[in-house]
């Protein structure tokens, strides 16, 4: 986060911006590492059954909100743009 503020003020990034895009950067790792710590927390335990449905749950949960906002996205614009 501190690398960000700094870098950002270095662009000259709107000071909106520059929390919106540390936040959310930073946030995608805590995420991600979450992820992966309990996985191989699940893995180290053996729990093999609850292993495979954490990956499964995480990785297909992560692409159906993206296909589901890529398609309510796709619905607005059409909605409003047309």
């Amino acid at each position: 986060m501190g690398l960000f503020s700094v870098l950002l003020i270095a662009l000259n990034v709107n000071s909106q911006y520059s929390i919106l895009v540390a936040v959310g950067f930073c946030g995608s790792f805590t995420t991600m590492s979450s992820f992966a710590l309990e996985t191989t927390n699940l893995l180290e335990n053996k729990q093999l059954m609850l292993l495979t449905l954490n990956i499964l749950a995480n990785v297909g949960l992560s692409i159906g909100a993206v296909i589901g906002g890529r398609a309510i996205g796709n619905i607005l614009m059409e909605k409003f743009i047309h």
